[in-house]
């Protein structure tokens, strides 16, 4: 009965060396950046197209920042990836502005570091 609970013990105090070794691991992706080379207007939807894809580290689902000479215009959500182009829906602008040719897209990091 002592070997099973010594066992159990001691893979319990291995899982939980190996989950915080784990919680200290941190993955560091490079993901590079994207032009807009075509916004279009349909009666449902806003959507651009992206000069990068798949191949650049983009993926379904990211949310991107867009902008020119350094001024932030508004969010994009990617919806559609190829290797080497992408579709993403407009989630909001700045007040007055609009994206054109040539803006451009970068992924929408967060970091928990203080």
């Amino acid at each position: 009965m002592l070997s099973t609970v010594h066992r159990f013990l001691c893979l319990g105090l291995a899982l939980t060396c190996a989950a915080s070794a784990v919680a200290t691991i941190t993955v560091e992706r490079s993901v590079g950046t994207a032009q807009i080379i075509r916004v279009a207007s349909l009666p449902s939807a806003d959507l651009v197209v992206l000069d990068a894809g798949f191949e650049a580290g983009l993926r379904q689902g990211m949310v991107c920042t867009v902008s020119r000479s350094g001024e932030s215009l508004g969010e994009l959500l990617l919806v559609e990836l190829r290797p080497r182009a992408a579709t993403a829906l407009i989630l909001g602008l700045a007040t007055g502005r609009s994206l054109q040719s040539g803006d451009s897209v970068a992924v929408k990091t967060f970091s928990s570091r203080n």
